[in-house]
């Protein structure tokens, strides 16, 4: 796997495909944002913010404040098992994917948020 690529690519490039995604489920772009603010801890506009500046995932992980409960995220993503993955950058990348998929899948917000 070429995790530069990845880490190189702009948050904002990918967070249209995690709304749509959770669209076609019949949730919402606020359930998206609220996962997303949950995971990195920026309020809605510094998320905003992140995504105006076309921020990519590295500098954008840099600057987030990973939520006390991230690692409770479990599970499979693309194939691998996230308490696997050994890159910390890359396990954040698939905690925020799992999420989503979550979300996408129908689970309630409060297992989502792993509260």
């Amino acid at each position: 796997m070429n995790n530069t690529r990845i880490f190189k690519m702009a948050f904002a490039s990918v967070y249209p495909h995690y709304v749509t995604k959770a669209e076609n489920k019949g949730k919402t772009k606020a359930e998206v944002d609220e996962i997303i603010c949950w995971l990195t801890g920026f309020t809605p506009s510094e998320l905003q913010q992140e995504i105006d500046s076309n921020t990519d995932f590295e500098t954008f992980f840099a600057k987030a404040k990973l939520h006390p409960n991230a690692h409770l995220i479990k599970g499979v993503i693309c194939g691998y098992r996230i308490e696997e993955i050994e890159d910390e950058l890359m396990r954040k990348i698939r905690y925020m994917d799992k999420l989503i998929d979550e979300l996408a899948k129908g689970k309630s917000m409060d297992k989502i948020l792993r509260t």
